[in-house]
């Protein structure tokens, strides 16, 4: 046997083996899909607009999808404040003017994107510490019960608000927002939808006989659109509004037929048709004015604890902002703009505040939702909208109509557009290293906490609003319990503390900044400008240090 590469008489050792190269990998025919700034799928985008018949159906589904938020708070809060069902109408009606008064603000000189600007549940636990308050007090009768804390609501909105306007109009929210990148937006736009899962099958499960098959049609109209393509933008555009006819006509029916006389009363509320007495006790015609209740009372502890509930709304708008971008075919918005925003967003807060509203306002996640299920991200569809508002708010026999909508109904609307929103946050992760595992590390604990420890303190909070920060100090707990609840505030903490201190020098490519950085400059690139500029006239009139 003779060996071969080994030289005895050296003795030296055999040379290494020759590296092995695997056969290449397989590569597929396939399209490659590139990162994409902007949806193709979009029929209409943010500057173009579908025919006035369509415009105006569409206007008058955003109308729809916001009323359930509207229509939920004010059935929430309103009894426990000692209002009666005339009570909450009223106080419906408030909202709904507040919605469009500030829809309109932000559509034309906020951020100009098409965000419904609804009513905000944040604001929920401040409310409910007030009522808690009040619950001690001896009152003549539970109107002037109701009134006295409206009228306390009224001022720690009025003071809370200027929060917001500072924030805004000194530039610190846009400097705030010159820290986020791709791996950052991904958690805050995903848990601006997923966060609110308790509003999506826990109500619909409230009644299932009819939030249930509203889901399940809301979901066979993606495939019958695809039967004829004339069913198609009919189906695509408008499927929600005939979903919503269908459904309530089968909970009339139900009604009706006697089905729900023998259920629970809580069963009640939620399937009956019958049960909101909205439509009796409604005003035939009433326009919100300010201090529709009264004169505001301001008390320091509860405007401390409002301000938290402010500071929530401007993060959960931020993060409903960057969605809408996307559905709407627009780049994101800058740190200009939002800057913008939150300090006009803190004007809407004072609105709301003067004209007796029971919450303040926060960008509609619902409504962004829409966009993408319809695939229009018209501004002046959302524009139209706000006559709605203003109409319905006005004429509360009209409005008190659609408000007896059984809530489960929109629970099932909700499963659809917040999953839609979430899956737009998840769409950022293309700008940045998909395989990075320090990404990876980043992006699952901001996703986790975002929804982990929201879901503590809600879990942990009575139904008087006392959280699991329990000190002596009523104020110091509102803030905290109000923060701590809201997952797109606890996601956007998070993801900026690691984001920006993790190895971030180390890794400015894998974090997507290359792609992020010319949108934070107004010259940066072209289309800011065409997406986000205001009007002429208004630059006029608004100081140049606040756009």
């Amino acid at each position: 046997m003779v060996e071969t590469g080994h030289d005895h008489n050296n003795h030296q050792p055999p040379p290494p083996p020759a590296a092995v190269v695997p056969p290449p990998l397989a590569v597929s025919k396939g399209p490659t899909w590139t990162p994409a700034e902007q949806l193709q799928q979009l029929q209409y985008c943010i500057h173009s607009n579908p025919s006035w018949p369509e415009t105006f159906l569409l206007a008058f589904q955003h109308y729809i999808v916001m009323l359930g938020t509207v229509v939920l708070i004010s059935r929430t809060i309103v009894p426990q404040m000692g209002g009666d069902a005339g009570d909450t109408a009223r106080v419906i009606q408030t909202l709904l003017f507040m919605a469009g008064v500030n829809t309109l603000l932000q559509t034309l000189i906020g951020t100009r994107l098409p965000t419904v600007m609804g009513p905000s549940f944040a604001f929920v636990i401040s409310v409910l510490s007030i009522i808690k308050d009040y619950n001690d007090e001896n009152f003549s009768n539970e109107h002037e019960r109701f009134t006295h804390t409206m009228r306390t609501i009224q001022g720690s909105l009025i003071v809370s608000s200027f929060l917001n306007i500072i924030l805004g109009y000194s530039r610190a929210w846009g400097n705030l927002t010159r820290l986020f990148t791709p791996i950052i937006i991904v958690p805050l736009v995903c848990v601006v939808g997923l966060g609110l899962f308790m509003r999506g099958f826990p109500l619909l499960a409230n009644c299932v006989e009819v939030g249930l098959p509203m889901l399940i049609l809301l979901v066979i109209c993606q495939y019958l659109k695809h039967l004829h393509p004339r069913a198609h933008p009919v189906l695509e555009r408008f499927g929600l509004l005939f979903c919503i006819g269908i459904i309530w006509a089968f909970a009339a029916i139900l009604t009706v037929a006697g089905a729900y006389n023998t259920v629970p009363e809580q069963t009640k509320l939620s399937c009956r048709t019958d049960r909101t007495y909205f439509i009796s006790s409604a005003p035939w015609v009433r326009v919100p004015y300010p201090f529709q209740w009264g004169p505001p009372i301001f008390r320091a502890s509860h405007v401390f604890g409002m301000l938290g509930a402010a500071l929530v709304s401007a993060a959960e708008s931020t993060g409903t902002f960057f969605a809408a971008a996307r559905l709407a075919g627009a780049t994101h918005p800058p740190a200009h703009v939002l800057t913008r925003s939150i300090g006009l967003q803190g004007v809407g807060l004072l609105l709301d505040g003067i004209f007796g509203s029971a919450v303040g306002n926060t960008a509609s996640v619902e409504n962004v939702g829409l966009l993408g299920l319809t695939h229009i991200g018209s501004r002046r569809v959302v524009q139209i909208s706000t006559a709605f508002m203003f109409f319905f708010s006005i004429f509360g026999k009209f409005g008190a109509f659609f408000a007896s909508i059984p809530l489960p109904i929109f629970a099932a609307i909700y499963c659809v557009l917040f999953g839609i929103v979430a899956a737009i946050g998840i769409s950022f992760i293309q700008f940045a290293n998909n395989n990075s595992m320090r990404n990876f590390y980043v992006l699952g604990l901001s996703l986790f906490l975002g929804i982990s420890i929201p879901q503590y303190f809600v879990s942990n909070t009575t139904q008087n609003g006392r959280g699991p920060v329990r000190t002596e100090g009523g104020w110091f707990n509102d803030i905290w319990n109000t923060i701590f609840s809201s997952p797109p505030t606890v996601a956007m903490i998070v993801g900026t503390v690691l984001d920006n201190t993790l190895d971030a020098s180390h890794t400015i490519n894998d974090r997507g900044i290359p792609w992020w950085k010319p949108f934070q400059h107004r010259k940066g690139d072209v289309r800011t400008e065409e997406f986000y500029s205001l009007p002429l006239r208004v630059h006029e009139w608004i100081p140049t240090r606040f756009h």
